[in-house]
């Protein structure tokens, strides 16, 4: 039998809900590094999810695992169910709120990582006023957003229109096309009106200020907001100085909204060494705008360790807000420089001219002035970024939050 965490308000159990069980992208990576560690400090924790498979390391670690076996909204090959179910899914309604009825209240919480992918908004009522005391996870923008970025792919530029007003809806910003667009604003209609989100929220988690002010027009003026950045993990071994190292490097998807192709001209204007570490529709275009780039393929976790540690700096060129920025942090807190876009949430962690360089423009030529920017840049610390978002960090934070909303859902 668990025992109450103490301290924490009696707290014994915590579902962690999200669209998939196994790591498929960072979002993925901070709900079922989460749960583990939320194991670890001896809580009762079940995962629940739409789509598997399911990440061995849970039910290892000890942790039930709910699987309803459903495909993803964009892999499911029947495209009319998949885009029915992608608005409302009753299976995930019922079988998530059967579910918390096995918990008794006074000990458990729900922790909600995101819906837009599986489980859909339908999920809404037992955040909003299900059984059990509920806390979400903003990673993206879906609980405003038809997107869920606040971008517009067909302009490549960051949108600032009211999501759900009469701008937005005569807009075709899909990454896909307008057919798409209208089945993401339904989507969207429904979260608000039947889903009740992001309206019946009480403990909101942000993982950024950026996001907070971003999305602050749009929550519940009632809802307590928690700020809780991702947990990263470092390597033991403490990377040569930057100083040494010629490479800027890449990592990620290459896609238009991630800047890959600025990068590679601006790379090409400064005369630096280019690695992309990644793959994606714009890989064609790097390999034309400048042929000397390496572009290394998707890589694992040590791989890209091992290459974060032979880089000069980590160049993150992406032209939207993002959320957090995973892997400025990892560069940072292995001692290398970033150079990244005032406007993203990665910036959040570099100081101009301390630890990396602030771009004010999103050209090529700006971001190769931002890269001879950088010599002037000396050694720096990581320490204190890394004590800030470590995991050890993370779980604490998770855990007098989960003490609030239980004390909250009580009164």
């Amino acid at each position: 039998m668990s025992k109450a965490v103490p301290g924490r308000g009696g707290l014994k159990s915590v579902i962690v809900a999200y669209d998939f069980a196994h790591i498929n992208g960072g979002q993925a990576k901070v709900a079922i590094e989460s749960a583990l560690l939320l194991a670890a400090t001896g809580l009762d924790v079940t995962y629940f999810a739409a789509a598997g498979p399911a990440d061995a390391r849970l039910e290892e670690h000890g942790i039930r695992v709910v699987l309803l076996d459903q495909k993803d909204i964009l892999s499911d090959p029947s495209r009319l169910k998949a885009a029915a179910r992608g608005i409302w899914n009753t299976r995930a309604r019922r079988e998530l709120a059967a579910l918390a009825q096995e918990f008794d209240p006074a000990s458990a919480v729900l922790h909600c990582h995101g819906y837009a992918k599986a489980l859909s908004p339908s999920i809404g009522p037992e955040l909003a006023g299900g059984a059990l005391a509920a806390v979400y996870t903003m990673h993206e923008y879906f609980l405003a957003c038809p997107n869920g970025g606040f971008y517009d792919f067909k302009k490549h530029e960051i949108c600032t229109r009211k999501a759900l007003s009469a701008g937005c809806l005569r807009t075709n910003c899909d990454v896909r096309h307008p057919a798409h667009k209208a089945w993401r604003a339904v989507r969207q209609a429904v979260t608000r009106g039947p889903g009740q989100l992001p309206s019946g929220l009480r403990d909101i988690i942000y993982i950024s200020d950026l996001q907070r002010k971003v999305m602050a027009p749009y929550l519940p003026g009632g809802a307590r907001m928690h700020y809780v950045p991702n947990p990263v993990v470092f390597p033991d071994m403490p990377a040569a100085p930057a100083q040494d190292q010629d490479i800027f490097l890449f990592i990620g998807r290459m896609s238009p909204e991630k800047g890959a192709r600025i990068f590679a001209e601006a790379a090409k204007l400064a005369g630096v060494r280019a690695v992309f570490v990644g793959d994606g529709p714009d890989a064609e275009h790097v390999r034309r705008i400048n042929p000397a780039a390496e572009i290394t393929g998707w890589a694992s976790p040590a791989e890209v360790e091992a290459w974060i540690a032979r880089s000069r700096a980590l160049v993150f060129p992406s032209l939207w807000y993002e959320t957090f920025g995973l892997t400025p942090a990892e560069a940072l807190g292995q001692g290398r420089p970033v150079i990244t876009g005032a406007w993203s949430a990665a910036a959040e962690f570099v100081q101009d001219g301390v630890n990396g360089i602030l771009c004010r423009d999103a050209s090529p030529a700006a971001l190769a002035e931002a890269i001879g920017k950088l010599a002037a840049v000396p050694g720096f610390d990581p320490a204190p970024l890394r004590d800030f978002v470590s995991p050890e960090r993370h779980v604490a934070r998770l855990l007098e939050i989960y003490g609030t909303a239980l004390a909250g859902h009580q009164a």
